[in-house]
C-alpha cells in the first residue's frame, strides 16, 4: 500500500495492518444477542437468538444479551421489555446481559458512551480513522466529473487532503466525521454457513464511523462491544453480510490498539422467507411471535419449528424436542438457503407438541385462552376446574393451536339457557328435526346410568334402529343442540361431563 505525503503530513501515519489471531479451538465460546429495541419481537429475530444460544448451549459457552439502543427516534422502552418478555416465554436464558448482569457492564449501548471515547481516542492516535470534510453533495459531484456514477458512495477524498486544506475546512467551520481506512488489498474470511467469502479491494469505502457532532456510529460500537466483550461467533442474519468486511477491517485496527485480542468467526444464517418466496416482513402477519402466542402456538413447538428454520435434526426427523436440539445443534450445519416460514408446517408441528404434554401441564396452559374468551374467571370455581379436567383430554388429541380449545369446549362452561345455534349448524339439520329430537329425549330419559356407552346405546337405538337415520347423520341433531356446534368434541363424552339434566334440558330447549 503506498501512503501519500499528505496522508504523513496530516498525522495520519498508518501502522501496517496488524495480524490478528483467529479464535482457536480452545476458545471458551461467548456468542451474543444484540437486537435494537424497536418494533416488536419478529421470528427472524427470534430465530437468531435461538440458533446463538442452541450453539452456546451445545458447546457449554456462553451467551450475552446486550441492548443496542442508540438510536433514541426509533428505540422504545416498550419494545425493550417485550424483547425480554418474548425470551423468556421461549425460555431462552443469557449467561450475562441486561437484567443479569456480568463482567462487561452496562450491557446497554446508550449508556456505554465513555467506553466508546477512549476507543475512538485510540483510533485517532493510532492513525486507524482520518477527519472527512466532504459533503454528500461534494461527493456526489466529484463522482458525476469523473463520468461514475453519483450513488456510489464516498470516493476517499478526505484521505489526500493537504494541511491547508484542513485548515480552511476548519476555517469554514465545517464539521468532520472520523473514517475507518479499509484496507488496500481483498478481504477474504470464511463463514461458518457459507464457507470462504471474499469482497474485491476497493469494494468497500472507507466508513463513517463517528459523527461530526462526536457520537459514535453502529458501525463502531456493534464491533467494540464484541471485542470488548469476548465475542467468539458472530451469528447473524444473511441481511447482514454486505457489513462484514467493515467490522473485520476495524477488528484489526481494534487489535492494533489493544481493544481486540482475536478475530472472532462469522456465521450469516439464512433470510427467513414469506409468501410468495419474498423476505419475511415486520408486517407479515406470521412474523409476530406475540401473534402466534396468542393463537396458541407452545413454545415447544415454536422453537421446534424456528429451528427448522436454516437446520434440521436429520433428513427425515422434523420433531423434536429443545434438549434434543440443544444436544445436536451446530452452526456448521446451518444451511445457506433461504428458509420459507410455512405456517401450515408450523401448526402441524405445533399440534404433535400439544399432545406430548403432560395432561396437567395441558390443562394449566389453556386456562389463559379460557379466561380471554370470557368462559372462566380469575379464579376458576370448583365446577369450572372439573369441567376442566374431564374436557381437556376431549380437545388434547384434536387441536394444533390452544387458541382453538374456547371455541370448542365453550358450551361446557355456558349455562343451559346460553348456547347460540351455529349457522352452519342449522343448515345440516333434517326436516324431520322435531321427531329426530323427540326421539333422542325419549330414549334418554330412561337411562339411570348416565355414562357415555349408555347414552350411545340409548341414541343408536332410537335413531338409527327404530328411526332408520343413517349412522353419519344420526347423532347430529343432538351434538347440535347439546353444542350449538356442527363439530365438537366427542358427544356422549360431552354429555356425560354436563350431566344428564343439563343434556335433557338443552335438548328440549332446541326442540322448542
Amino acid at each position: 500500500m503506498t501512503t501519500s505525503a499528505s496522508d504523513s503530513s496530516a498525522g495520519f501515519n498508518r501502522p501496517n495492518p496488524a495480524t490478528i489471531p483467529a479464535v482457536t479451538a480452545e476458545t471458551p465460546v461467548r456468542v451474543r444477542f444484540c437486537p435494537s429495541p424497536t418494533g416488536t419481537p419478529h421470528v427472524g429475530l427470534i430465530r437468531t437468538a435461538l440458533f446463538n444460544w442452541a450453539y452456546a448451549r451445545h458447546t457449554g459457552g456462553k451467551l450475552i444479551f446486550r441492548i443496542e439502543d442508540t438510536d433514541s427516534a426509533r428505540d422504545s422502552e416498550e419494545s425493550y421489555h417485550q424483547l425480554l418478555e418474548a425470551l423468556k416465554w421461549l425460555g431462552i436464558d443469557w449467561d450475562e446481559g441486561v437484567e443479569v448482569g456480568g463482567p462487561h457492564e452496562p450491557y446497554r449501548q446508550s449508556q456505554r458512551g465513555e467506553l466508546y471515547q477512549d476507543v475512538i481516542a485510540k483510533l485517532k492516535a493510532g492513525g486507524h480513522v482520518y477527519e472527512s470534510y466532504s459533503t454528500p453533495e461534494e461527493i456526489e459531484a466529484r463522482h458525476r466529473a469523473a463520468g461514475r456514477d453519483p450513488k456510489l458512495g464516498y470516493d476517499g477524498f478526505d484521505r489526500h487532503v493537504t494541511e491547508e486544506q484542513l485548515a480552511q475546512y476548519k476555517a469554514e467551520g465545517r464539521d468532520a466525521v472520523l473514517r475507518l481506512r479499509m484496507p488496500d488489498e481483498d478481504i477474504t474470511f470464511t463463514d461458518l454457513v457459507r464457507g470462504e467469502i471474499t469482497f474485491k479491494a476497493g469494494s468497500v469505502p472507507d466508513f463513517a464511523v463517528v459523527r461530526a457532532n462526536g457520537a459514535p456510529l453502529y458501525t463502531l460500537v456493534n464491533p467494540v462491544d464484541d471485542a470488548l466483550m469476548g465475542i467468539t461467533h458472530i451469528l447473524r442474519g444473511e441481511d447482514l453480510l454486505s457489513s462484514t468486511p467493515r467490522q473485520i477491517a476495524l477488528y484489526r485496527a481494534l487489535y492494533a490498539i489493544g481493544v481486540a485480542e482475536y478475530m472472532p468467526e462469522f456465521g450469516h444464517l439464512p433470510y427467513v422467507m414469506g409468501q410468495g418466496n419474498k423476505k419475511l416482513s415486520k408486517r407479515d402477519p406470521e412474523s409476530s411471535l406475540f401473534l402466534h402466542r396468542e393463537r396458541g402456538f407452545i413454545r415447544e413447538g415454536l422453537l421446534n419449528y424456528l429451528s427448522l428454520l436454516g437446520w434440521s435434526l436429520s433428513a427425515d426427523e422434523d420433531i423434536f424436542t429443545v434438549e434434543q436440539l440443544v444436544a445436536n445443534f451446530d452452526i456448521h450445519d446451518v444451511l445457506a438457503n433461504p428458509a420459507r416460514f410455512d405456517l401450515k408446517k408450523a401448526e402441524a408441528i405445533n399440534g404433535t407438541h400439544v399432545r406430548m404434554l403432560e395432561p396437567a401441564d395441558f390443562r394449566e396452559r389453556l386456562v389463559p385462552y379460557l379466561r380471554a374468551a370470557g368462559l372462566v374467571g380469575e379464579i376458576l370455581s370448583d365446577r369450572e376446574e372439573e369441567i376442566l379436567v374431564e374436557a381437556a383430554p376431549l380437545v388434547q388429541e384434536r387441536i394444533t393451536l390452544l387458541g382453538e380449545a374456547p371455541e370448542m369446549l365453550a358450551f361446557l362452561f355456558k349455562d343451559d339457557d346460553k348456547i347460540d345455534i351455529a349457522d352452519d349448524a342449522r343448515k345440516g339439520l333434517p326436516e324431520n328435526l322435531a321427531e329426530v329430537l323427540d326421539a333422542a329425549i325419549a330414549a334418554l330419559e330412561p337411562v339411570e346410568d348416565w355414562s357415555a356407552e349408555n347414552i350411545q346405546t340409548a341414541l343408536k337405538q332410537a335413531l338409527v334402529e327404530d328411526l332408520g337415520i343413517k349412522p353419519r347423520l344420526a347423532f347430529g341433531p343432538v351434538r347440535t343442540g347439546i353444542s350449538g356446534r356442527r363439530v365438537s368434541p366427542p358427544l356422549f363424552e360431552s354429555m356425560v361431563i354436563l350431566g344428564k339434566e343439563s343434556s335433557l334440558k338443552r335438548l328440549r330447549a332446541f326442540r322448542g
